[in-house]
C-alpha cells in the first residue's frame, strides 16, 4: 500500500508536481502522461531517488523520510535509461546486484540462475550483453527484480524504443514478477496488457484514474477525427472509430459533420491493439 498526500515538487519556479494525493494498492499500476506531465518525478520520489518539496509518502506503513533505509530494502527501481554493461553477462549482472543487496556469492549465483531460467534466458546467461537484443537487455533488469524478491518494483517506461516483438517479450517477463509493480508508460496498449489500474498525469496533477475500460468508456459509440501533421490513417477501438487526418484536410471532414479536434491528452487513449467490448 502506498499513500501519497499533498505531494509537490518544485524546480525553481517550475512545479513538476502540484499537490498529488492518491493511494496505490493494486498488483500492477500504470502511470500514463505526456512528456513533462510529472510521472517520472513522481516515480523517482516514491523510489527514494528524489526528495519532494512538500507532502508525504507512506509505503507499507513506513514514512519515506524517516524510514528511507527500510524502504530501500523492499523496493527496486529500473530507470528508462538503464543499460547493462556490454562486456558483462546477464548472470554476472545478477550476481553483482544481489551481492550488493546482501546476498552471499553462492546465494546470488543460485537466485540469479533461477531468475534467468524463469525468464527463458538460461542459454544467454554467459553471453556478453553487447551481443543481446534490445529486448533481452531489458529482460536482464526484469531478472534482477525477479531474483531480489522485493515487495515493490518501479519501472520507468520499460519498453520505450523496443520493436513490437521485443516489447511483448518484456511484457511476458514482467508478468512473472511476484512483486507489486508501478510503471510509467506512453502506451495505453502496454497499460492494458499489464495493469489493474491506470493513473493519468498531466501538468503535475492526477487528472484521471481507473481501469483501462473505465478510461476508454467515454469514447465508446463515437466517431471523431483527430488532426495531425502526419499521414492519414484509421484506428478502430470497439465501436469507436478514430480517423487521423493531416491538418490541411480537417476542413473537409468538418464539412461532412465529423467532430474534428487537435490531438490532446486524449491521444494517450487511442492506441493500436487496444480493444473494447461492445
Amino acid at each position: 500500500m502506498i499513500r501519497v498526500k499533498d505531494l509537490t515538487k518544485k524546480y525553481g519556479n517550475i512545479h513538476a508536481l502540484k499537490g498529488v494525493t492518491i493511494e496505490i494498492n493494486d498488483k500492477v499500476t500504470s502511470i500514463i502522461g505526456r512528456n513533462g506531465a510529472g510521472k517520472t518525478t513522481f516515480i523517482r520520489i516514491l523510489s527514494t531517488q528524489l526528495k519532494p518539496t512538500s507532502g508525504s509518502v507512506n509505503i507499507n506503513g513506513m514514512d519515506i523520510d524517516r524510514d528511507i533505509n527500510k524502504i530501500r530494502k523492499i523496493i527496486l527501481s529500473i530507470p528508462q535509461e538503464a543499460q547493462p554493461v556490454g562486456i558483462m553477462t546477464p548472470l554476472e549482472h545478477l550476481e553483482l546486484y544481489l551481492i550488493a543487496r546482501g546476498y552471499s556469492l553462492s546465494e546470488a549465483r543460485r537466485e540469479g540462475k533461477y531468475a534467468l531460467e524463469e525468464l527463458e534466458m538460461e542459454e544467454f546467461k554467459d553471453v556478453p550483453c553487447d551481443e543481446l537484443s534490445g529486448g533481452m537487455k531489458r529482460k536482464v533488469f526484469v531478472a534482477m527484480a525477479l531474483a531480489s524478491k522485493v515487495d515493490i518494483v518501479f519501472l520507468d517506461e520499460p519498453t520505450t524504443g523496443l520493436d513490437p516483438l521485443s516489447r511483448m517479450e518484456v511484457w511476458n517477463s514482467i508478468r512473472k514478477l511476484d512483486s507489486n509493480i508501478i510503471l510509467t508508460t506512453h502506451y495505453m496498449e502496454e497499460a492494458s496488457e499489464l495493469s489493474n489500474k491506470v493513473i493519468v498525469f498531466n501538468e503535475g496533477q492526477v487528472v484521471s484514474q481507473g481501469t483501462v475500460r473505465d478510461l476508454l468508456a467515454p469514447f465508446k459509440n463515437k466517431v471523431r477525427v483527430e488532426k495531425t501533421n502526419g499521414e492519414e490513417y484509421d484506428v478502430k477501438i470497439g465501436k469507436l472509430s478514430i480517423k487521423y487526418v493531416p491538418n490541411d484536410r480537417a476542413q473537409e471532414y468538418l464539412s461532412k459533420g465529423y467532430d474534428v479536434k487537435n490531438i490532446t491528452l486524449d491521444d494517450l487513449f487511442i492506441s493500436r491493439g487496444v480493444t473494447l467490448e461492445s
